[in-house]
């Protein structure tokens, strides 16, 4: 698993992302949101996607879904910084929508690589 797809509203996060995991090895492409990835996703399968559930356009769970219909074999990472209160009930969310792992935003970069290190085993 070497080809990534980044789908998050947040640009400055986008390009940190894409910063750790190109400095790890792995090829990244960007998107802004859930409609965006998955265009890029059938122009040229990636072999990941790590998508953020708030997002405009189309949401992550939207991704989730579209990928897992178009994409069975696409792994998927979530990302959530939701409300305080309610983040990990998002996340869970996406656990049973076919998620392969979820991160509760802020997380170090460290855990990013873990998680995507356990998801290649």
């Amino acid at each position: 698993m070497r080809e990534v797809l980044i789908a998050d509203d947040d640009a400055s996060l986008r390009m940190s992302l894409k910063l750790v995991l190109e400095t790890a090895g792995y090829a990244v492409r960007l998107a802004a949101n859930g409609k965006e990835a998955l265009r890029l996703q059938n122009e040229s399968p990636s072999d990941l996607l790590i998508t953020d559930i708030f997002m405009p356009e189309a949401d992550g769970f939207e991704a989730i879904d579209a990928f897992r219909t178009a994409f069975p074999g696409t792994r998927i990472i979530v990302m959530s910084g939701g409300a305080k209160r309610s983040k990990y009930e998002y996340l869970s969310t996406a656990a049973l929508l076919g998620a392969d792992a979820t991160l509760s935003k802020p997380f170090g970069m460290d855990a990013l690589l873990r998680t995507l290190r356990g998801l290649e085993r």
